[in-house]
């Protein structure tokens, strides 16, 4: 029940290799949207970040890339450009339209020797910009499709997609969400273990793997925020992650939140913002857990 697609001005789409060891998420504002991001972890990979800042000129982004195949991933962000400025979506210079597209990554080539390209990302581009909005596939699927978890236990278990949707007093907000920790998921309700933990069976890692961790998040919502309130958004989102990953925000973990903002209108008030970022890291922690669920 991917949350995104259901937030006013956004289309997304995954593309997933037929392996299922990997993939990208695409997540489209043809209009425009303003952004924000959290760098929570401290292993990050990502492109165009700096776009997302405040103070930058562009004033929002256009789309947002999460991909598998570590940095080789990037590239999917240059596929999602081309399918856009093609439909003359981005930001006019002069004769030219030029899309704003963050990106961030996660490493999965130890699951398989598939790298995420720019073909990749021009398929769930244009899979998101066709037909009607629809939920995003969860479990292994997308960004999430290699994910792993468990590892701090020297074990590796499925990660995957997950995400959640809520609206409430006409404000609507969406999360996804691709898992590959190196910690395990826990419940935020209960504190139970759903997947991983110290006594969870599963299989030894093939590769090292205190380096190949990341979660990324987006945040979408349709209430107006600036680009700065976006990056609140994105901060407090990041709590979601401190109760459903355990360990979280790891010496070996690259995690990345993006907050987007479609809404129209005077920016929403400092107390209805924190209301706001309680409910992302709410729905960001329902999400994780999603990502993970038997199916």
């Amino acid at each position: 029940m991917s949350g995104l697609h259901a937030v006013p001005g956004l289309r997304a789409a995954h593309w997933t290799h037929e392996s299922g060891t990997t993939g990208c998420t695409v997540v489209i504002a043809p209009a425009g949207a303003r952004a924000g991001v959290c760098v929570a972890g401290h292993a990050p990979g990502s492109r165009e970040l700096s776009a997302v800042d405040p103070t930058h000129l562009a004033g929002g982004v256009h789309a947002v890339v999460l991909s598998g195949g570590s940095a080789f991933g990037l590239a999917t962000a240059d596929g999602v450009m081309r399918t856009l400025a093609d439909r003359g979506i981005g930001f006019p210079v002069g004769e030219h339209m030029v899309p704003i597209v963050p990106a961030a990554i996660l490493f999965d080539l130890s699951v398989g020797a598939v790298r995420p390209d720019a073909a990749a990302g021009a398929a769930a581009a244009a899979a998101a910009l066709e037909g009607e909005p629809e939920p995003l596939a969860e479990g292994r699927a997308g960004a999430g499709a290699g994910g792993r978890v468990g590892k701090a236990w020297g074990r590796t278990l499925p990660g995957g997609f997950g995400g959640a949707l809520a609206t409430r007093r006409g404000v609507t907000v969406g999360v996804g969400v691709a898992v590959n920790a190196f910690g395990g998921v826990r419940d935020p309700e209960t504190g139970a273990w759903v997947r991983g933990g110290p006594d969870a069976p599963g299989v030894d890692p093939t590769g090292s793997p205190w380096r190949e961790n990341t979660t990324l998040a987006i945040v979408a919502t349709d209430a107006p925020l600036t680009s700065a309130g976006c990056k609140v958004l994105a901060q407090m989102a990041t709590a979601g992650m401190a109760r459903a990953l355990d360990p979280a925000f790891t010496p070996f973990d690259g995690d990345i939140v993006f907050a987007l903002s479609t809404g129209e209108g005077e920016p929403i008030e400092p107390a209805a913002l924190m209301t706001l970022g309680r409910e992302a890291a709410r729905l960001l922690g329902q999400a994780i857990v999603r990502a993970v669920a038997e199916r």
